[in-house]
């Protein structure tokens, strides 16, 4: 059943939608997970270049950089916004299934710390083969945000949308802010703001910040508003309205050099990521140079850059029939996606490991930390066919786990846990 035919709920789901004491239960959205699924798919190619590259260098760096290996980054770009985006999403659709504001607040602060957890312990692991390495990757900001967001559910639906928003499209202001000139307070605005390492005991535990949380926060909070667009009759058209017009604001915002992407001279970090694009000395690398926008802390214009298409595909997802084809294939992982993102740090690493061994390359820096300790060494990786090739295999070999326990939660529904999973 599709969403416009599903009668849009109204204030009454502020507490839950009843018909006196019967719950009303919408269908779930298949574009919702088709979408998800699409993100998890080439999440598992990023992380598969990582380990398998002979790169010492970043996609982004225009100085050794090339248009096929800088697109396999830019495809996974659109991973973490669409992540943070349908992680509030699904909390207001929960409403329309007959959860209560209450009861979408407990399970946001509950499934965030739980996540949060995960992070710093076996994802952290996952990553490394190193214990005791504090990561704040993507589940670690994601965990953090719906604590923020068990709190900002409770506010109206129009001041929830305006705060997401708002810190969608304000938080460049602060870019002039270094860490540093913030004295004692220089890690928390690491982890607010910026990335990087921030003591989380001082000169004992520290804590390497990927994931910041500001804008990310803003970006659930702003997908929790923007539930309530699926919930209406005709969603489609809005929202690929709405798809196209963050489009064409970020194509202005970019081709005029105008707000919203950092400052170069501000954040040495971000290499050539930060600030407007410039012409290059081919072609090829102009485009690149115009796409390279500043993930880390995520910028106003890659926000735009990255939402704004996927909006457009959702309204398109929701056209198809997910049981059939590759549709089917991709629902799978949308419904799991805690389980698959564990799952194929762990099966990534591994191959990258037991690939090493059967090619006689050097594989002792991969149980010791990879490529977040240091670079390849100069013997080791493969080329961007080899990548893909091993980013094919690794999908096909998650897909079986993945319907299996996607099969048992739809068998236990009753357990109440398996939705922490």
């Amino acid at each position: 059943m599709k969403a416009e035919i599903c009668a849009p709920p109204t204030a009454v789901a502020s507490d839950a939608l009843r018909i006196g004491a019967v719950k009303l239960h919408f269908p779930r959205l298949d574009c919702v997970d088709l979408l998800r699924g699409i993100v998890m798919v080439l999440m598992a190619l990023d992380h598969t270049r990582d380990y398998f590259s002979t790169r010492g260098f970043s996609p982004e760096d225009l100085a050794h950089t090339s248009g096929p290996l800088f697109f396999t980054r830019f495809i996974t770009h659109f991973c973490a916004p669409v992540f943070f985006l349908l992680a509030g999403t699904g909390g207001y659709l929960s409403l329309s299934r007959g959860k209560s504001v209450g009861e979408i607040s407990r399970f946001y602060w509950t499934r965030g710390l739980w996540l949060v957890l995960l992070s710093l312990t076996v994802v952290s692991y996952a990553w490394t083969f190193v214990f005791h390495f504090w990561f704040g990757e993507v589940l670690w900001a994601l965990g953090f945000s719906m604590v923020a967001m068990a709190i900002i559910v409770r506010l109206p639906l129009r001041w929830i949308a305006i705060s997401g928003v708002g810190m969608i499209v304000m938080h460049n202001l602060f870019d002039w802010v270094k860490p540093r000139s913030l004295g004692r307070f220089a890690d928390l605005w690491r982890v607010l703001h910026t990335h990087g390492f921030a003591w989380i005991l001082p000169d004992r535990t520290i804590l390497l910040v990927a994931f910041p949380l500001i804008p990310w926060i803003g970006v659930m909070a702003a997908g929790y508003a923007f539930g309530a667009l699926l919930t209406r009759g005709n969603w489609r058209k809005s929202v690929f309205t709405l798809g196209a017009a963050l489009t064409t604001s970020f194509l202005v915002l970019r081709i005029f050099h105008l707000y919203g992407n950092g400052h170069r001279s501000l954040e040495p970090w971000a290499g050539d990521a930060a600030g407007g694009w410039r012409l290059e000395p081919t072609l090829s690398l102009t485009i690149i140079s115009f796409f390279d926008t500043l993930k880390f802390p995520p910028s106003l214009q890659f926000l735009l850059m990255t939402l704004g298409p996927s909006l457009m595909l959702l309204a398109w997802l929701d056209t198809l029939d997910a049981h059939r084809g590759a549709a089917r294939f991709l629902r799978v992982f949308g419904r799991v996606p805690l389980f698959y993102y564990v799952l194929h740090l762990f099966l990534i690493h591994s191959l990258a490991v037991g690939v090493g061994f059967v090619l006689h390359q050097p594989v002792l820096w991969l149980m010791h930390g990879a490529f977040m300790f240091q670079l390849p060494p100069p013997s080791y990786g493969h080329g961007l066919g080899f990548i893909y090739a091993m980013w094919a295999l690794a999908v096909v070999l998650l897909y079986v786990p993945c319907k299996v326990f996607m099969e048992f939660k739809r068998q236990h529904e009753e357990w109440w846990w398996l939705r922490y999973l």
